[in-house]
């Protein structure tokens, strides 16, 4: 392509990261994976590739690449343009907040307002950390929520569960990486399906929640992604959670669940749940939380729309 017979005329970091940006651009990529425009992207990118610290662009900004170096930024940039792959697959790391995790295609790349919760221990609604003993990551994808949670309540046994086997694997790598294998048991489960008899001071969900019409328009990056679909109106997985958390939690249990931008949707269906909408820094009410008490033993929600 015309873009790449002419780089011979970039030297440095400085003159990469333009060149990149002009790409991403040019190509209309999108961005939502960790950062949210092309600038931050394509420095993420370049740092990484250079085994740069990701925080510290300026001091080297003017450092001249070797051939070497210049041909692997130029592989990176050219495959984020060609491919539309999310960034954390081309690095195979994701960030929450100050912890990292390995990614792959087999799993959806990590990011959940929950982390946020998890990283201040859930505060107000546990008042004594020290005191939770079980915790339930539902739909754990990489394992990302169930390690923070298990930084968050040294003192509890975290359960992790999802269907899929290659996302279990991810976890399994994830878990060893944190030094977490005597902390983290890792179940593959439909839910609560092998789960009988097991209950938690906490259960926490980061399931798919797109409805089918968004689905449909979703970016190529998110379409590299595993299945983020959940039915006609998104809240599939959701109805399956709270049709049954109610067993699995122990009494003053707290349940929490990320459904985006579902919550009108949501309080429609189950118009007699005191739900309770969580703010955070990155994103407003899309986590709600529930106490046990407030679970009916079985959920009648209204019907999704036909």
């Amino acid at each position: 392509m015309k873009h790449f017979d002419d780089t011979e005329s970039l030297i440095t970091v400085r003159d990469w990261l333009r060149f990149a940006v002009s790409r991403f651009n040019e190509s209309k990529l999108f961005f939502g994976h960790g950062s949210d425009n092309a600038f931050d992207e394509a420095a993420y990118l370049i740092l990484h590739t250079l085994h740069l610290p990701l925080d510290r662009l300026e001091p080297f900004l003017d450092a001249s690449l070797t051939h070497g170096e210049s041909e692997e930024v130029q592989a990176v940039i050219e495959r984020r343009v060609r491919e539309r792959l999310p960034a954390a697959y081309l690095t195979h790391e994701a960030w929450l907040g100050e912890h990292r995790f390995y990614v792959d295609e087999r799993v959806i790349v990590p990011r959940s307002f929950i982390a946020e919760l998890l990283h201040g221990q859930l505060a107000p609604w546990i008042e004594k950390p020290d005191e939770v003993s079980s915790v339930l990551d539902l739909y754990s994808g990489s394992g990302c929520l169930a390690i923070l949670a298990a930084l968050a309540f040294p003192n509890s046994r975290i359960d992790a569960v999802d269907l899929s086997r290659d996302a279990l694997a991810v976890a399994t790598r994830n878990v060893a990486d944190y030094e977490l294998a005597g902390h983290i048991t890792l179940i593959e489960s439909d839910l609560f399906a092998a789960l009988e008899g097991r209950t938690y001071d906490v259960i926490l969900s980061n399931p798919p929640y797109v409805n089918a019409a968004s689905v449909a328009a979703l970016p190529p990056e998110y379409q590299a992604e595993p299945a983020l679909g959940s039915g006609e109106d998104g809240l599939d997985a959701t109805r399956q959670i709270l049709a049954q958390a109610k067993a699995h939690l122990n009494p003053g249990g707290l349940l929490l669940v990320e459904i985006g931008h579902n919550r009108d949707v949501l309080k429609a269906a189950y118009p007699t749940l005191p739900f309770t909408w969580i703010d955070t820094e990155n994103g407003d009410q899309f986590v709600f939380i529930l106490r046990r008490e407030d679970l009916p033993d079985r959920q009648a929600p209204i019907s999704p729309p036909a």
